[in-house]
């Protein structure tokens, strides 16, 4: 029999930045043990282009990348998600749907790369932070032994990793 896939929802309000670069990540990093899904509560209706850019040089696949709404992920037919893990405080703030399969739920706020009013190269800076930042997160994610777990136990585990700086 072989290993389960762990289904993770990235969150973050316009999922044009930090849950974009989470599901890019995730999806290299998780070696088939996880695929990685993003949405917004108010999608911005476009991938903010330095972040597929910097995805792009960083040697991450960026097909199928987009905005799109966390309502997808609660319709019939979607992906049961394991997993839901929000990015931004106005995002964890907000009364999310109802997700199918009752997943784990975190919240690891990372700093949105997007707000940065400065040069290219500081937004450039943003956006490696955010990115070292959820590397570090979805390093530890991975290594949990999630099939010896349960429910609280994992949530406690997430918690402990959004705290990570």
């Amino acid at each position: 029999m072989s290993d389960p896939v762990f289904n993770v929802l990235f969150l973050c309000h316009a999922n044009a930045a930090r849950s974009i670069l989470a599901e890019a990540q995730l999806n290299a990093l998780g070696h088939g043990q996880f695929k990685a899904f993003s949405a917004g509560s108010r999608p911005a209706g476009q991938v903010d282009p330095l972040t597929l850019d910097f995805l792009k040089k960083a040697g991450l696949p960026t097909d199928g990348l987009r905005t799109k709404s966390w309502d997808e992920f609660a319709l019939p037919g979607a992906p049961t998600i394991d997993y839901v893990i929000t990015l931004c405080d106005e995002t964890a703030g907000e009364t999310c749907p109802v997700w199918p399969g009752h997943p784990v739920s975190a919240h690891w706020g990372v700093a949105d790369p997007l707000t940065v009013d400065g040069t290219e190269d500081e937004k450039r800076q943003s956006l490696k932070n955010a990115v070292a930042a959820l590397h570090k997160r979805i390093e530890l994610f991975i290594a949990l032994p999630i099939k010896t777990l349960d429910h609280m136990s994992l949530r406690a585990q997430l918690d402990d990793i959004g705290k990570t700086a």
